[in-house]
Formats: C-alpha cells, structure tokens, sequence
C-alpha cells in the first residue's frame, strides 16, 4: 500500500517535503482542505449570482483588459482562454523533480479556501501528481509577477485536455492521456483559470530543490575541504572553537565544528608544521562556509513562509465576506532569496577552486600538479582550468536578476521582480557548484596520498575509499573528464542524514 501525505493547514517545510519526495509518497487531501475548499466555491458562485459587480479575474478581463466586463455566459470560456494564451513558455524543459514539486505546492496553496477552485480541480492535480503525469512546463516566460504566468499556464493546460505531458520517459499529447485513463477534460469555472495561473509555484519548486541540494552541497564542502586541509598539510589552530566563540556566527561556528570533527584523530593534522599561516582559502574555511550557511538559513525561512501561503490573485475572505484584488503573487520576497542564494553558492564554488590552485601549485612538498613524472604527464592541471572557468560562469550568473524590472501588460504591471530568471540560473550555479567540488575531491584525493604513510582521520580515510571505488590514483595521464565525471556522480549519490543537514 502506498504511503500519503495529507494536504491540510499543517505547515509544510523542508522535512515534510524531503519525507514525500525521498518515500515517494502520494497525495491527498485531508477533510479539512477538502471543507475549506467546497465552501470557497460554494461562496463565490453565491456572490455571482444576480451580481453585475466587476470583479478582478472573475468575470472583467486581466491585466490592462481588467475595465472590460465579461457576461456571466463567458465565465467559462474567459478562463479557460486565459490558460491557452498565457501558455507561452519557451527555453528549455523544466526538470521532471522540479514539476512535481510545483504540483505539490500548487495543491497545498489552493487548499486553503482563500481560491475558490473546484474540488475536481485540485483532485486532478493530486491525479497527474501520484500518477507521475507531468505537464511539459519551460524555464522561459515568467516575470516574477503576476506570478508565474507562463509555466503555471503549461501546468493546467492538462487540465482541459491541452498540451503536453511526460508519460513515463515520452512526452505526449495530454489528450491522449486523459483519454486512457477515462478522465475527462476539467470544465473550469469563474476565478478558476487565474486561481491556477496566478501564484509563485515555479519560483518556489527551483527554490525548493535548489536548497535540499545546496544544503547537502554545503555538507560535503566542508568535508572536501577537510581532506584539502590535510592534504596541503595546514595548521588546525584556524578551527579552534575560541576564535568562533568571539565572532558567533551561527554557520562559522558549525562550519569549525565539522572541519574538527571530520579531522579529529587524523595523523597529518597532529604533524608539527613548519607554515605559520596557511592562505585564506584554507585558513577562512568556516568564515566562508558559514556565511553560506547562514544564508541558506535565511532563505529557507523565506521559502517556508511562501509555500504555506497563498498566492493567487483575487483572495476569497468567507467570515468577512470580502473578494480582495491584491498582489500576492508578486515574487520579490523569493526573487531576493534566490538571488541571494545564487551568490552564496556561488562563493562556496569560488573558494573551492582556489584550494585546488593551491594544492596543484608544487607547494608543501606536493608535486607540480599532483603528479610523478611531471611534464612527461602535465597531471592536475587542466582540472583546475575547467573549475576556473566554471567559477568564473557562476559570478556571471550571481548577477542578481532582482534589481532588473520590465514594465508588461500596457503599464498595468509595471514592476516585476524577475526572480523566475533568478531561480533558473540559481540552478545552473548549484550544478557548476557541484562539479567545482567533484574537482577539488579530484584533487584533494590525489594529493593526500602523497602524505603517505601518514593518515588522515578515520572519517576521511572512509570516506576516501567509498571514493576510491570509482576513481583510482593518477599514475599517469589519462582522459580527466572520465575521472570528474564519476566524482559528480560519486557526490550525488553520496547519502548524508538529514539531520546533519537541516539541524
């Protein structure tokens, strides 16, 4: 029997989400949402009956076209034609992980009664959700406000029976799905079209899985540094929890706590040194690490506020009997956050590369470029360009997307935040991030054997030899990418307890 998650007022986080996606559960609503969501309906048809009151989305047109009155015998069509011509995505394909998530999140805001969506409706997200029928959705075509129209709009074109949906690893017309699985077309009533289009739930699924991967990211370059600190053979004293304790920031603090901990034992580390100081990108591990860690904090708070939330546009207020036209769905909150995020990522990457510099530079009793027999074999050296040219990417893509706006719709939104570009490339620099890591582990590995006899901590000593499986010692040249690209896969698959990584 498979496992559920029920949809309900429960606060959603990072815990819950992990838990549905890691135990692949299915989807379902409590009474309580499937209530909230009856009485929201049953509301709204009530006020329009007999009502020639224009009101924002539900019967007037959108955007600039909001003075132009719909008769209550075009309700249907005038949303069903909102999700057909706002469904102008282009770009390339949003990950299959990251449409799941924006189904999820989608259900849990329209849940809430503040919407006025059909119950059919939202059952048949939790269909496609549990039956893995995803919509094609694409990166391009959203400003952060009014939400994100364009890739919303490709999420409910299933819904009528329209667009495109991966069954399985082919992508197919909706149609054709509908129809095998004997579910007829959603018939979408007044409100329905913006209810479903109006929100933040692309920003907030790129965010979403951008931070589950960033914190274990986070993780595993405290580890990756730990094996370059003994692998360069730097002084512990850096990491004494005294100096964090005079400058307490939280992520400094936990940063120096692991870097102890995952070199507590380790023979190298105990090795008087004969460096006094060892270079930044060594020494001001937790100072950088931390500042990551604390953003990362930072944005987590504000992504758990945004998915508990609801974000649609107008809201439905039942006890004080009130529709409210207002800007929920405006995306600055998230478009700061991911920006925010991509320049934090961005620093873990830029302060990798340099450890790898350092460590293929022939110092400290290393090798040029951490190989016997060098210019015979030039060894390590062109990894480190690859990193290089990867960082420098990600400070292109760390411009933030938040300070831009472009004014749409003939003036009537004339400031967007733009965070669906923040969040499309906040992906790109986690990715380039992970492969800059995958390079100093590369490294790193190769030049703590040079160490030998001596060992490094029992911690890393393991952890080396799960690495080892896959990627052997460099005796002498051989293709690079083969190696880097099985450390990429190495990291992915590398299981860490969440508890080590939200804590």
């Amino acid at each position: 029997m498979p496992e559920f998650h029920y949809i309900s007022s429960q606060v959603l986080d990072l815990y819950t989400i992990i838990d549905i996606v890691d135990n692949q559960k299915k989807l379902s609503l409590s009474d309580e949402a499937i209530l909230n969501i009856n009485k929201s309906r049953t509301y709204l048809d009530n006020k329009l009956k007999n009502n020639e009151t224009p009101i924002y989305g539900i019967n007037t047109g959108f955007g600039s076209l909001c003075n132009i009155k719909i008769s209550s015998d075009n309700l249907t069509t005038l949303q069903e034609n909102l999700v057909k011509s706002h469904a102008c995505g282009t770009g390339d394909f949003v990950p299959r992980e990251i449409i799941k998530l924006m189904l999820l999140l989608k259900v849990q805001s329209l849940s809430y009664g503040n919407s006025g969506v059909q119950l059919e409706t939202v059952e048949r997200l939790i269909d496609f959700y549990n039956h893995d029928i995803l919509p094609v959705i694409y990166t391009q075509g959203s400003l952060g406000a009014s939400g994100d129209l364009a890739p919303l709009a490709h999420l409910a074109l299933p819904l009528l029976g329209l667009g495109e949906v991966y069954e399985g690893s082919k992508i197919v017309q909706a149609k054709q799905v509908l129809t095998k699985k004997n579910w007829d077309p959603i018939t979408l009533k007044a409100k329905e079209g913006l209810a479903l289009l109006n929100g933040t739930q692309f920003m907030s699924a790129y965010g979403i899985y951008c931070l589950i991967k960033s914190y274990k990211l986070s993780y595993l370059a405290d580890v990756i540094s730990a094996v370059s600190i003994d692998a360069f053979d730097c002084n512990m004293s850096p990491f004494d929890a005294l100096v964090h304790e005079v400058r307490p920031h939280s992520g400094q603090i936990k940063t120096a706590q692991h870097i102890r901990s995952f070199l507590e034992g380790s023979e190298i580390a105990a090795t008087e040194k004969m460096n006094v100081q060892d270079p930044y990108s060594f020494r001001c591990i937790p100072q950088v690490h931390g500042a990551t860690k604390d953003t990362l904090e930072f944005v987590r708070k504000t992504f758990k506020t945004e998915i508990n939330s609801v974000t649609d546009n107008p809201n439905i207020f039942i006890d004080e009997d009130k529709i409210i036209s207002g800007g929920n769905f405006h995306g600055q909150p998230l478009a700061l956050g991911l920006d925010y995020m991509g320049i934090a990522m961005s620093e873990l990457g830029s302060i990798s590369e340099r450890r790898t510099y350092q460590l293929v530079s022939g110092l400290r009793g290393l090798p040029s470029f951490l190989v016997d027999n060098p210019g015979l074999n030039s060894g390590f050296m062109i990894p480190q360009y690859t990193a290089a040219s990867i960082v420098s990417q990600n400070k292109q893509l760390a411009t933030p997307a938040s300070v831009d706006s472009i004014v749409s719709s003939n003036g009537q939104e004339d400031h967007v935040s733009m965070g669906a570009n923040a969040a499309t490339k906040l992906l790109r620099i986690v990715e380039n991030v992970e492969t800059i890591l995958a390079i100093e582990l590369f490294n790193a590995s190769q030049a703590i054997a040079f160490r030998k006899p001596k060992k490094t901590s029992e911690f890393l000593e393991s952890f080396l030899k799960m690495y080892r499986q896959g990627v052997s010692f460099v005796e002498n040249d051989r293709i690079m990418a083969d190696d880097i690209h099985t450390t990429v896969a190495f990291l992915k698959s590398f299981n860490i307890d969440s508890e080590l990584l939200y804590e």
